[in-house]
């Protein structure tokens, strides 16, 4: 079956094509932080007029870099939520058209269960049962998965999500939008020791975050150096280091609690945030010393990407699932309450 995925769900207009029997055979992406970068986060309905602007010549792109025709697609698949309900509604409408003037199936795929299966594109991809860690700016969930579809929620955050943390602390001490690849770049600099912040809710029983009492603790310390005789460049690397480690050593003392619970010993990662090279340090480390495994996707397919919907919507395809011509998204849906193949 050959599908063509289309992902909208912000602001990354992602497209692919996934062959159930070769692979993916090509993908492109345009992405739009240069657009929201000024003003320091997504405007939504700038990130739909963009959309619409960017996907057919996307589609075409892909097209002729797997030399392919319209003829030859199979199916469709699209982000149908969670995410902006402006920018979901180009992927699904544009998805349902070409389906049907196609005369052939589309697909509405779950945003998370996407980045979820993204490392299965690769050459050694995970075995179920796997305790997955969904680390995005929206969601921060650590998920038992039996199966596409078999998921049960262990824990999630309770306010910000670990990428939103990343975002805002970097907002609030001048940097760059996105904020998570500026907080990694300036930590590599960084004094160690200089600060240290709280790793919130370790300290006690169970699977939740809470990452906004970090951001509030990185700027008092900001405030702080701010107020002193700082060198300001170098307070914002220590800082960044700082706030980095606490939200890997947090995030990874929550992973090696949900394997001791569940009794399982391979963690995958997906999300934006699973493309930080501390992190994966971390959970490499502590895999291996609960001789684990931990699995990720190549960092392009981290972040948003057209290539993990093709090959999430395939497989929903193959098992029979497909929807009616309404174009229904959703801005929020449990990843729970998706149906098991």
């Amino acid at each position: 079956m050959l599908v063509l995925g289309l992902e909208t769900s912000c602001d990354e207009t992602g497209v692919a094509l996934y062959d159930s029997e070769r692979g993916l055979l090509a993908d492109a992406l345009f992405s739009q932080i240069d657009l929201h970068r000024i003003y320091g986060g997504v405007v939504p309905e700038l990130a739909s007029r963009d959309h619409v602007k960017r996907m057919l010549p996307l589609i075409r792109q892909v097209l002729d870099e797997a030399g392919r025709e319209p003829a030859d697609i199979d199916a469709l698949a699209y982000t149908a939520g969670p995410g902006l309900v402006g920018a979901l509604l180009v992927g699904a409408s544009c998805a349902q058209a070409l389906a049907f003037a196609w005369s052939v199936p589309a697909v509405g795929v779950h945003h998370m269960e996407g980045h979820l299966l993204a490392p299965m594109l690769e050459e050694q991809p995970p075995a179920f049962p796997f305790v997955a860690l969904l680390v995005s700016g929206g969601h921060t969930q650590l998920v038992r998965v039996d199966g596409i579809g078999q998921y049960q929620l262990l824990g999630e955050s309770l306010d910000d999500a670990a990428g939103e943390a990343f975002d805002k602390t970097a907002k609030l001490m001048g940097l760059n939008y996105p904020g998570g690849p500026e907080i990694a770049r300036l930590a590599e600099q960084g004094t160690p020791g200089r600060f240290v912040f709280p790793r919130p809710m370790t300290d006690r029983p169970g699977l939740d975050f809470s990452f906004s009492g970090l951001k509030t603790f990185a700027l008092n310390t900001w405030q702080q150096c701010r107020d002193g005789d700082d060198d300001l460049d170098q307070a914002r690397r220590d800082i960044a280091l700082a706030f980095q480690q606490a939200v890997v050593e947090t995030l990874t003392i929550k992973c090696k609690r949900a394997l001791k619970q569940t009794g399982l010993n391979s963690l995958v990662i997906a999300g934006g945030v699973s493309a930080n090279k501390a992190l994966r340090e971390h959970l490499e480390r502590m895999l291996g010393e609960l001789k684990g495994k931990v699995f990720y996707a190549r960092p392009r397919f981290c972040t948003d990407n057209g290539a993990m919907i093709a090959y999430a919507g395939c497989q929903r395809l193959l098992a029979g699932q497909h929807e009616d011509l309404a174009i229904k998204v959703q801005a929020r849906w449990p990843m729970e309450s998706l149906p098991a193949l």
